[in-house]
């Protein structure tokens, strides 16, 4: 018999499980078995905290279930592209935590793994599915605003907390994998093509040795693409598009409220040549449960995943792009597969 819902283990007890975990239980054909931890404590105290029926003592015990059939990594990144590997090497289909790799190599990596293995691996870019940034695109598609000629965005906040795993280096932190990644990806996914090259300045925590401020240019060869991002100042996010007739605003395109709709800010011409803003109401959703709902529709459908791996190895290959014309001053080809 077809199965008609898909069962998810949480690989790890992160503190982002708080936005994920009850989110995923209440999707459309998804239900949370139980989540994983190395220690024993932290999972029962997680499995308690969501209404999970099961703890595991360790993230082999969860791989190991035969009911599971999806996993959720939130780990650092650093293990992300591990535990990718090694659950589907059990048999589990997996939605993982951007940034999905620490370089397209890794990436790479995950494309053997899901072929060899024939299960779906995707980045947990949440974003991407969420209704405001559909909407966003199909009016762009539909030229409601003209001629699509730049794109700026910016997305900030403060941390400077030593202890916190972004800007701890060794395990993959710094401010280009953890929020500068959201306007790369939005562009491309709006523009709907690949950025031909990249120029980018970066600015190093002297004391963290990762990236707390950077600004970048993306060339796609007819839209000029811009954005900044820091992790040490004062909290900000917002995405623009301008048009030839009009201009589409995001007011918060990353940190969606589930609690309220999202709106978009249209700027455009009325037929009499008069300029007028109007603002445009997403209904209420929660983007992590639309992103797991998603992914299992996928899975049970057997109907292509919404993020193919291949789209975030050309996502990571913009990144490497911005780490080297950091390095070198210079514009940066993008080396596309």
């Amino acid at each position: 018999m077809a199965k008609d819902e898909i069962v998810w283990g949480i690989l790890g007890a992160a503190k982002i499980n708080d936005k994920v975990v009850v989110p995923t239980h209440n999707a459309p054909k998804c239900r949370v078995k139980g989540i994983a931890s190395r220690s024993p404590e932290k999972a029962r105290e997680a499995a308690a905290r969501y209404g999970l029926a099961v703890a595991y003592d360790s993230y082999e015990a969860l791989l190991a279930d035969p009911e599971i059939d999806a996993v959720y990594i939130p780990l650092p990144n650093h293990l992300h592209v591990e535990w990718a590997i090694r659950s589907v090497e059990a048999g589990k289909h997996v939605l993982c935590e951007k940034p999905i790799g620490l370089d397209a190599r890794q990436v790479e990596r995950l494309i053997a793994a899901r072929d060899a293995n024939g299960r779906y691996i995707q980045e947990a870019f949440m974003v991407r599915t969420h209704p405001q940034w559909i909407k966003v695109r199909t009016l762009i598609d539909e030229g409601a605003i003209g001629e699509l000629r730049a794109v700026t965005g910016g997305f900030t906040y403060y941390n400077t907390n030593a202890n916190n795993i972004r800007n701890q280096s060794e395990f993959g932190g710094g401010g280009l994998l953890d929020i500068g990644c959201y306007p790369i990806t939005t562009s491309r996914f709006t523009i709907g093509r690949e950025p031909k090259r990249v120029v980018a300045l970066v600015e190093q925590d002297p004391d963290f040795k990762v990236d707390r401020l950077g600004s970048v240019l993306m060339d796609f060869d007819g839209v000029q693409a811009s954005f900044f991002y820091s992790t040490q100042t004062y909290p900000y996010q917002r995405m623009q598009f301008h048009g030839t007739k009009g201009r589409i605003e995001v007011e918060i395109p990353f940190n969606a409220p589930n609690d309220r709709p999202t709106r978009l800010l249209i700027s455009e011409n009325t037929s009499e040549g008069v300029a007028t803003d109007r603002w445009l109401e997403l209904p209420v959703c929660d983007q992590y449960g639309v992103a797991a709902a998603t992914f299992a529709e996928a899975i049970l459908s057997g109907s292509p995943q919404a993020i193919a791996l291949e789209d975030a190895r050309a996502n990571m290959q913009v990144i490497d792009a911005v780490f080297r014309s950091a390095r070198s001053g210079a514009w940066e080809s993008i080396q596309q597969s």
